[in-house]
This record gives C-alpha cells, structure tokens and sequence, in this order.
C-alpha cells in the first residue's frame, strides 16, 4: 500500500473516530477536528501550501460567508421569529402544529441554509412544544428531520446542494433543483411529521397558540434590510436561471451572489459588526479544511474501489442512479454528507457525467443521508448540542437511528419514483 493510501486510511479513520468519539469531548467542535486532518494532509501528505488554493472552492466559501451574514441580520432583527410564530399561531391542534412546524422548518431551510436554522430552530420547536404540550425530544428530532428534507430541493438549501450546483455545471441549478426536487419534498414534509406523530404516540388535542408578529420585530430598520436582501438573493438566483435558459447573458458563479449581496448589508445593517461576529465562521473554517482534507483522501485512492464497483460508469439507468443513491446514503454516514460530496463529485467528473439527474440524485440522496443517523449531518449535531446545553434533554444515537432509519426509508419511497420516472 502507497504512503499516500496509508495517509488517506489515516485520515479517515481519524474523522470518523473523532465523531464517534466526539461525546466523550463535547467541548471539541467539529470544524476543530477537520482543521487538524487539514493539518496533517499538508504535514504528511501529497498537497503542498501552495496547493490549498487550487483544492478549495472559494465560490462555495463566500456563499456561505454571504448567506449566513443574510439570515444573520433577519435573525438579530427578529424577522424569522416573527414569521415563525405568526404561522404557527394559525394552527389550531397538535398535529396540524406538528405538520405545520415541519411545512416551516422545511421551507426555511430551503431558503436560508439548514445548518443556520439548525442554530436558530431550536428556541422556537421549544417554544412550540411548551405551547402544544409535546416533549423536546420529540420536536427536535421533528425540526432535525424537516430541516433536512426542506433543504433538498433548492441549491442553496444546504452546502452541498451548493457544491454541487457549482461542480455539475448545470446551466440552471436553482429551477433544475425545483423541477425535479419540490413536490416530493413537499411531499415528504407533510408525511414525515404524520409518521412521527404516530410512532411518538401523541395525542391530537386542541392547542391555542397566540402570537403577534409585530412583537418579536426586535429591530424594524435591519428587518427590512435582511427581508429586501434575502428576497432579492433569491430572486436574483432565479432570474439568472431564466435569462440561462432563455439564452441570454447570465452568471456562471451563481455561489458569488450572496456574497455580493451581503455585501450591500455590511452598509445598512445597524450594527456591520454584530452581522459579522453572528456568521458560523466555525462551519467556514470546516469547509476550507474539509477540501484540503479530501483532496489528499481522493488523491490516496482508497475509495475509488467502492465506488468503481457499485458505479463503474454512468450511462443515464435507473440502476447507475440507484448506485449514486446508495453510495451516498451508505458513505455519507462514515464520512458526512458535505465531505463525500466534495469527493464524489471528484470521481462523477472522471466519468465525465454531465446528465442533470445524476447531479440531482446525488445531491438528494446526501442529503437525505443526514435523516439515518446523528453523524449523518452537521446539522445534527448542532441540534444536539443546543438541545443538550441549553435545554437539559439529549438524544442518543440509537434513539435516532431508531426514527431515522423509519424516516429516511419513507424519504426515499417518495423521492426514487420522481428521479426514476421523469
């Protein structure tokens, strides 16, 4: 075996070892041990400090930078709690609430990255459940699932949806994902909270939540703000689809729009700074790590076995987007979903896949991936931690697998069909 295979072993031996063993030290983030595999690819491996720019995907980074800065101000300013407790406030028993707060969970997620929602979510499910009667637990895993599902179907719904709207090439990301991506998504959204309602045992009582909106506008001038530039990111990602499709000039870097955006922000926010210091710079640095990380485990080549087994090359079948589905669900769990994106997309471009739907198939069934266990996304894990510090409950890694793996089958019965069938 090559020094490098031995590196890439290492490596991931290291990352998975440090998530598994991640409750032992909960003061350890989880960008803290990707920045150490980072180190140590440098360090020992085949990337020199020169390489770090050629490996990281800079327009990937700055969306990031640019939606968290977003969503940063429409939280600080209380716009997304006003929103939120305003629609649940319209819902009059547990399980039109329990349905209901996936339905907004899903759809915030799509819009304003899952992991930032993982971080503002849980104050409003604990606020949801104290007023409907239902156990944290129960609505923290609710808000883990529906977060996940909701972030499916748009480009900018979580990182890897991101990574690959801008590693597929595709000429339309935002209106390709929709197309293929949203009604099975709205789809699982509604039956997932049915399913959990029913294996949580809840009873369906009358509940009257009342909420004024206007209330929880802690900041009217940066609410604004953060609705104008946040409705015009959006629209702005959409337009571009359209003049794409139609022909006419548009930008091929969608990921530099948020930035860009932000950046107006920065100017009319009441407090740049305070935007500034609320970004997960933590979930930043993991991703410039991770893509050092995973350039020096792809360029080991210890998993190009799997991966040439099960996919060998792509002709377009339902069993080469089977395989995808598979690979993605199985090795998303050892190595996350963001990071086996960045390596898979390494393997479809040396197979010169170009077709939409594998794309697509890919960044669904990663995602999805992150509903089978608590390692499957980060966005678990900053549920849990929240759910742990903030709120005295926890929830293990077999009581989630326990649901999970329920959640996550019903997921893809829904999705597959669409994929396969289009």
């Amino acid at each position: 075996m090559s020094p490098d295979a031995v590196l890439s072993l290492l490596l991931i031996a290291l990352l998975v070892g440090g998530m598994l063993a991640r409750p032992l030290y909960p003061k350890l983030p989880t960008w803290s041990l990707m920045s150490l595999a980072a180190f140590i690819a440098v360090f020992f491996g085949p990337l020199g400090v020169d390489d770090v720019p050629r490996v990281v995907n800079f327009e990937v980074v700055l969306f990031l930078i640019g939606m968290f800065s977003i969503v940063a101000l429409a939280e600080s300013s209380g716009l997304l709690d006003a929103f939120a407790y305003w629609f649940v406030s319209l819902l009059r028993s547990r399980l039109s609430i329990f349905v209901g707060s996936s339905l907004l969970f899903g759809l915030l997620s799509a819009i304003a990255v899952n992991d930032t929602v993982a971080l503002m979510g849980p104050p409003l499910a604990a606020a949801v459940a104290r007023a409907a009667g239902i156990e944290y637990r129960h609505m923290f895993l609710l808000l883990a699932f529906s977060l996940t599902i909701g972030s499916v179907m748009t480009p900018i719904g979580n990182p890897q949806n991101m990574l690959i709207a801008v590693e597929s090439g595709m000429a339309a990301p935002f209106i390709t994902f929709l197309h293929h991506l949203a009604i099975p998504t709205l789809i699982n959204l509604v039956a997932t909270p049915l399913l959990l309602f029913k294996l949580f045992g809840i009873k369906n009582e009358k509940v009257r939540y009342v909420a004024v909106a206007r209330e929880h506008i802690r900041n009217r001038r940066d609410a604004a703000v953060a609705a104008v530039v946040l409705l015009g990111t959006v629209a702005a990602i959409l337009a571009n689809d359209l003049a794409a499709l139609s022909g006419h000039p548009h930008i091929k870097n969608i990921g530099f729009i948020p930035f860009v955006a932000a950046s107006l922000l920065y100017f009319f926010a009441t407090s740049p700074r305070e935007v500034l210091a609320k970004v997960e710079w933590g979930t930043i640095i993991f991703f410039i790590a991770m893509f050092i990380t995973m350039a020096t485990i792809w360029h080991g080549g210890v998993l190009q076995p799997l991966t040439s087994a099960l996919l060998p090359s792509y002709s377009g079948s339902a069993l080469d987007l089977l395989a995808i589905t598979a690979l993605s669900i199985a090795l998303s769990q050892v190595l996350s979903n963001v990071p086996f994106v960045s390596l898979f997309s390494t393997y479809l471009h040396e197979l010169g896949v170009a077709d939409p739907k594998a794309w697509v198939a890919l960044a669904m069934a990663s995602t999805i991936a992150g509903n089978l266990t608590l390692l499957g996304a980060a966005s678990n894990i900053i549920i849990l931690e929240v759910l742990e510090t903030r709120f005295g409950a926890t929830i293990t890694f077999l009581q989630f697998l326990k649901y999970g793996a329920l959640v996550t089958a019903l997921n893809l019965a829904v999705y597959l069909p669409f994929l396969l069938l289009a």
